[in-house]
């Protein structure tokens, strides 16, 4: 795996030392922008390659890059957003038309200062880590109440109160579930809730399975992707709360849709997949390559749960409104709940993987 250490290094021999850790800062926050650009760029290409061979046909395949069919895909798609214009309704609020899409898209990117992508690589390895990503995630929704709002469009005011509701109920079953894995590492730094996961099945899945399955569920709600679309509702309310946006000012909405899935992703790996350690640690000896942990363990098992979301909807018809509020307010939250109950008799009596870290 590399590390900073060597660009640190040079940066500090080119420049004085007081630059050298600002510069280093924010070298190595462009790579990870442009990362993460790059991996949303193809994702959105995977989504479709995969949706059409679960659907029996070939998806894109016209624009070719390095005699790849379909490859060139995303950057054909972000040079047609890039050419159109931009059309601000008459009768919007013009400011905050055009802040929404930047108060959607700006939270979901600075959440990744404190996900740690690899031992040795974590921008702010802070302590209340945890907290800083509840606080982010909660903050995207306001970008979407300003673009309903703020476009004066009754079909776009109702897509983003839809999007509000939903939100507000996943939110705390996913906040209940970040409880119980709290509870399991004793800590609120990120990083130490990796540590916390000692083998294969020593890893969170084991032990806090339900919470697993109501996070990522959650986690597919709180992106509105399918079958939780119900404030894109195409057939009901056109495209919801970004119906009046063109150009790149929707493209800005695509973008934090897609990040926030790589996000929480992430996440899900992190909090219950033991996030760059290795499946064999314990298995194999400790200083050979498959049992050390690395960023590669972490970007294969974050390409799962990516998968999962392309799965989900290509699988399942969109949900009616009613249907995901009953969801998230009568069996997510309560499975929480029974199951933070469950985890707090195991931990008083030293029951399970958390003997020594509570």
């Amino acid at each position: 795996m590399w590390e900073w250490g060597p660009l640190r290094d040079w940066l500090s021999g080119v420049i004085t030392p007081y630059w050298s850790y600002p510069l280093l800062t924010v070298v190595q926050a462009l790579m990870v922008l442009v990362s993460l650009i790059l991996a949303m760029a193809f994702y959105t290409l995977a989504e479709r390659k995969v949706i059409g061979w679960i659907q029996a046909r070939r998806g894109p395949n016209r624009v070719n890059l390095f005699w790849i069919p379909g490859l060139g895909q995303p950057f054909a798609d972000v040079v047609k957003l890039m050419f159109k214009e931009i059309v601000i309704p008459a009768d919007s609020n013009g400011f905050l038309f055009r802040l929404a899409p930047f108060l959607a898209l700006v939270p979901s990117l600075m959440i990744w200062a404190v996900i740690p992508l690899s031992p040795e690589h974590a921008f702010a390895n802070i302590d209340a880590g945890l907290l800083y990503v509840l606080a982010l995630t909660s903050m995207g929704v306001y970008g979407i109440i300003l673009a309903g709002w703020a476009a004066n469009s009754k079909y776009a005011f109702l897509g983003a109160m839809r999007s509000a509701a939903q939100i507000v109920a996943y939110e705390i079953a996913m906040g209940f579930a970040m409880v119980g894995v709290l509870m399991a590492a004793g800590s609120l730094n990120i990083g130490a809730i990796i540590r916390a996961q000692h083998g294969l099945f020593g890893w969170n899945w084991t032990w806090l399975f339900p919470l697993l399955m109501v996070y990522f569920i959650s986690g597919v709600a709180e992106t509105n992707r399918a079958p939780f679309d119900v404030a894109e509702g195409e057939s009901e309310i056109v495209a919801g709360f970004h119906v009046d946006y063109s150009g790149m000012a929707f493209a800005l909405f695509f973008v934090a849709e897609y990040v926030n899935m790589i996000l929480i992703s992430a996440l899900t790996v992190i909090f219950f997949f033991g996030g760059w350690l290795s499946p064999f640690d314990g298995w194999l000896p400790e200083d050979s390559w498959p049992a050390s942990p690395s960023f590669f363990w972490f970007g294969l098992k974050t390409l799962f749960p990516m998968f999962g979301f392309l799965w989900l909807r290509a699988t399942f018809p969109r949900y009616r409104y009613d249907q995901i509020m009953r969801l998230g307010w009568k069996a997510l939250i309560p499975v929480t709940l029974v199951w933070l109950l469950v985890e707090g008799v195991m931990v008083y009596f030293h029951v399970g993987p958390w003997k020594g870290h509570l």
